[in-house]
């Protein structure tokens, strides 16, 4: 036991040694032991309403909603080569200081390379298409993984209320009455041993949910780009 609570608070410091870096601080600023769990009210975790926030948040689907403007752009650029383009031109004729005459220019392009035409705009479409089909797929990527974290939150959050208001109870009960019986010379040791530890194992789990439930909560805060 002694040589497990030397590695747990080795760990501990290498923990805190890499937050206070990541977060620009001094190597020896204090840290909070134990920091409250944050109890959020059922409309903080409405499904529909953080997956609103996600999308339009998402940088991700910010940069292909961009690249669909730039492949709708090129495509009605492209669109535009089915029309002639018309050149309309005046100059004057000078004849040493007076203006002789004016000569116009009148100038037209047709477009007569139709299979080029062609070509050209089916692959613009093309490219449209596949920029919108890749949004989609950030997209549903994105609802996906908020809709992960959220349900892992929710079941942490069970799984803690199931630590805290069931297991733990009967795990110091179990040991209550293995003390009694210890202490009565019913019950030996190694017994009493095993209903503290089944407390201990009960009280890790709720920390254990407890960190899951604060990762959980940053890693949706995260896609929705502001605090919950």
């Amino acid at each position: 036991m002694q040589s497990e609570i030397i590695s747990l608070e080795a760990e501990q410091q290498q923990a805190k040694a890499r937050l206070n870096a990541i977060l620009g601080r001094a190597q020896d600023a204090p840290l909070s032991e134990l920091p409250a769990l944050r109890h959020l009210p059922p409309e903080k975790l409405d499904s529909a309403g953080l997956q609103q926030k996600a999308i339009r948040n998402s940088p991700q689907l910010a940069t292909q909603s961009a690249e669909i403007s730039v492949a709708d752009a090129n495509k009605r650029l492209i669109e535009k080569n089915r029309y002639p383009d018309l050149t309309l031109g005046i100059a004057p004729t000078q004849r040493g200081s007076n203006i002789s005459s004016w000569e116009a220019m009148v100038e037209v392009n047709i477009p007569i390379r139709l299979d080029t035409r062609r070509s050209q705009e089916n692959e613009a479409t093309a490219m449209l298409i596949a920029a919108r089909e890749r949004r989609s797929g950030v997209e549903n990527q994105v609802i996906g993984e908020l809709q992960e974290n959220i349900v892992a939150f929710e079941a942490a959050e069970k799984q803690g209320q199931l630590i805290t208001y069931t297991l733990l109870p009967q795990a110091e009960l179990t040991f209550r009455s293995a003390l009694a019986g210890y202490e009565n010379g019913k019950v030996d040791f190694a017994t009493l041993l095993d209903a503290q530890k089944a407390i201990r194992l009960a009280r890790q789990g709720q920390l254990k949910m407890r960190v899951e439930q604060e990762i959980r909560l940053a890693e949706i805060e995260k896609m929705i780009g502001e605090d919950l």
